[in-house]
Order: structure tokens, then sequence, then C-alpha cells
């Protein structure tokens, strides 16, 4: 039973450790002080290295030799490489979905993009409900390819990707030309998939999951090296 519980500890803080340095919580290259930590998420020194070795392995944090653990730095390299390869892999996603996907497919498309886009109005008091609604359209949109892996690889950009985003949503929200233009690019994503045009879909993707990382260059909220 004492190895049921501090596995179910170290597991829930992996969770809520990942979430609080994707939404940027803790910022980037903060240092995760353990002391902060264990009264944040009430549990031992022992849970949360289990935690943080685990984010270490997905590189949302670093270790410094002796000096514990730090989230894992940002820079401009770093997110326009993320971008650029979340983008050929998104693509490669949806074309395999729109050879491969059955009508359960289309119906969780039309339901996402529904729920996404009754919440558009609300996205500025709640940022991150509209995130994760718009993370349920576009898992929704790759399901259908049918490939564990690619989705794993897949999932693993949209994570990183996320931090990013997160930064630029913080001060950003109220911009609505942004918003309406991503709408937009939502419904003929969606109007492309549920044709079977799957040329126009992957290049709509492509473009739309680019679009984000221009807004940050043009931002600068992210420094040209690794800080």
């Amino acid at each position: 039973m004492q190895s049921d519980n501090k596995d179910n500890s170290a597991g829930r803080v992996v969770g809520d450790l990942k979430k609080d340095i994707l939404q940027g919580f803790f910022a980037p290259g903060e240092k995760l002080a353990m002391a902060r930590l264990k009264a944040r998420y009430n549990v031992g020194v022992s849970p949360l290295r289990e935690a943080l070795s685990q984010l270490l392995i997905e590189q949302l944090v670093v270790v410094e030799n002796q000096r514990g653990f730090r989230v894992h730095p940002i820079s401009k390299e770093e997110m326009l490489d993320i971008y650029q390869t979340r983008a050929r892999i998104e693509a490669l996603c949806v074309g395999l979905a729109v050879d491969q996907g059955d009508d359960e497919w289309e119906a969780s498309i039309l339901a996402a993009a529904h729920k996404m886009h009754k919440f558009s109005s609300a996205m500025e008091a709640d940022p991150q409900e509209w995130e994760r609604r718009h993370h349920e359209f576009h898992s929704a949109i790759v399901a259908g390819c049918n490939s564990p892996t690619l989705l794993a690889v897949r999932r693993s950009l949209y994570e990183k990707a996320s931090r990013y985003r997160n930064l630029w949503l913080t001060d950003n929200m109220q911009q609505t030309d942004f918003f309406d233009a991503n709408r937009k690019e939502h419904d003929l994503l969606t109007d492309a998939l549920l044709k079977r045009d799957r040329d126009t879909a992957c290049q709509l993707i492509e473009h739309h999951l680019l679009s984000p990382s221009k807004a940050l260059l043009a931002s600068q909220i992210i420094p040209d090296k690794t800080v």
C-alpha cells in the first residue's frame, strides 16, 4: 500500500509540475527550489525527485551539477526548431488521417470544432480553457492517422510548443484580429478535412502551425540566445 501511495504521489506531481511549467507558473530558466516545490505540491523530496527526473527526460527541466534543477530555458532558435518540426509532423499525421479516418473521425472533428468556436467569445476571460478546447480540436484532427508512435512524437512537440504559445497568449489575448484569422483557418481546415482534400489540408495545417512562431518572433518576448 505504501508503494502504491508513493507511485500515486510521484505521478500526480509529474502532472501538476508539468502543467505549471507549460502554463508559465514557473518561468523559463527559473530555479526549482525543493522547499518551494514541497510546499506547493504537499509531497516529500522522493516523489519530487522522481517527477523532476521524468521531466528531465521530457526536456522540460534541466539539471545543474550539485545545484539542483531549473526550468528548461527558451530561445528563438529552439522555438523555431520546435514549430517547424511540429508543422511537418502534424501535416504527416493529417495526411494519414485523411486517408484512413472513418465517419467517427469526421464526427469528432465537427464536435471539437463546435466546442472550440462556442468558447471563442470568452477566451479573454479564460485563456487556458480556450487552449484546452483548441488542443482537443487539433487532437481530433490527427487521431485518424492510427499511428501511436507518430501521435506520441506529436504530443511531445505540442507540449514543448505550448510553453512558447502561452507566453504570447498571456500578453495578446485582446488582439481580436489574430483570433479572427485563427478561427477562419480552423474553418478552412475543417472543410478541407471533411472533403478529404489531402493536399489542401496538409498545406493549411503547416501554415496554421507556423503562424504563431511568426507572431512570437515579432513580439520580441523571446531572447535570441538561450536563457
